[in-house]
């Protein structure tokens, strides 16, 4: 293996796992908060995707306004399967396994809705970005380009929110213990808010980046399964964990692939595995007995 191709491979890998820190933050916000891990999340950027094909194709719109249409459009979703399916349950205190299957349920939902009412057709994004880049001897598409800016601004205006804001201060306090923030004066309903609205814009903008660079269909939600494994190893609740393990997920993954590609999904997964065994808590979690 060449100095060259390492290279190559390791930006490839960047990209990838750029895309994965973009879902995997969603997974790490809503369980830091609420407890449990939200497996409805597909759904949502699979909705992004489609939302970000059809702004393109059919209303014909730039590719900035679709761009900044499917985190609306994603966020509002995110924001309304919350209060449609977690909400009551949180009013009742429903335990962690209550929410995990509405998760699940809801999810289906989203992926049999989309097929009814517009079909399972694969779909393909029309070319937005012919040229490809070169730098140094690595050549890039723009798509590429465009995954790693857009990701690295993205995660960067997320940390500032969390870290220097008031919301953020207290998103951070109800993810050390959300009851005793509430008797300290923080609105918990309206934290989750936020939490799930963050979480859905950056699920949209990963879904039109997955859209670009592979294709469009009702069960591109699955591909978050590989986000989840990126947060459980970074550690599910660690919002730098989600980023840490989502990028080193996605340059492992990628030099897997380069070796054999049949190995990549069996890596990714037989990873996981390893992750619960030795450490369950990822690299930068913290063990909590409570939480699912």
């Amino acid at each position: 293996m060449n100095l060259q191709y390492f290279l190559q491979q390791l930006v490839n890998g960047i990209c990838l796992g750029g895309m994965y820190a973009l879902m995997s933050v969603g997974y790490s916000l809503v369980y830091s908060i609420m407890n449990f891990s939200n497996f409805a999340h597909g759904g949502v950027i699979m909705v992004g995707a489609y939302v970000g094909y059809f702004a393109l194709t059919a209303l014909h719109v730039p590719f900035l306004p679709a761009f900044l249409l499917c985190g609306l459009g994603s966020g509002l979703l995110a924001i309304l399967i919350e209060r449609l399916v977690y909400s009551p349950l949180r009013k009742r205190h429903a335990p962690s396994l209550y929410f995990i299957i509405s998760a699940m349920g809801a999810s289906i939902f989203l992926e049999n809705f989309v097929i009814a009412t517009i079909d399972g057709t694969p779909r393909n994004y029309p070319t937005l970005f012919a040229n490809s880049i070169s730098l140094g001897g690595l050549s890039l598409g723009v798509d590429s380009v465009l995954m790693i800016i857009v990701s690295a601004i993205s995660l960067l205006v997320l940390m500032f929110i969390i870290q220097k804001t008031k919301i953020g201060l207290a998103i951070r306090a109800c993810s050390y213990n959300e009851k005793a923030g509430t008797l300290m004066g923080i609105n918990s309903s309206l934290v989750i808010f936020v939490v799930f609205l963050m979480g859905g814009i950056l699920a949209g903008f990963a879904g039109m980046l997955y859209g670009m660079r592979f294709i469009v269909k009702p069960t591109i939600g699955q591909v978050t399964n590989k986000s989840f494994v990126a947060a459980v190893f970074g550690g599910l609740g660690s919002l730098p964990g989600a980023i840490v393990g989502s990028l080193l997920l996605g340059v492992m993954e990628i030099f897997v692939a380069s070796f054999n590609s049949n190995l990549r999904d069996l890596f990714v997964y037989a990873l996981l595995i390893l992750v619960l065994v030795i450490k369950p808590s990822g690299l930068m979690g913290k063990v909590v007995e409570d939480k699912a």
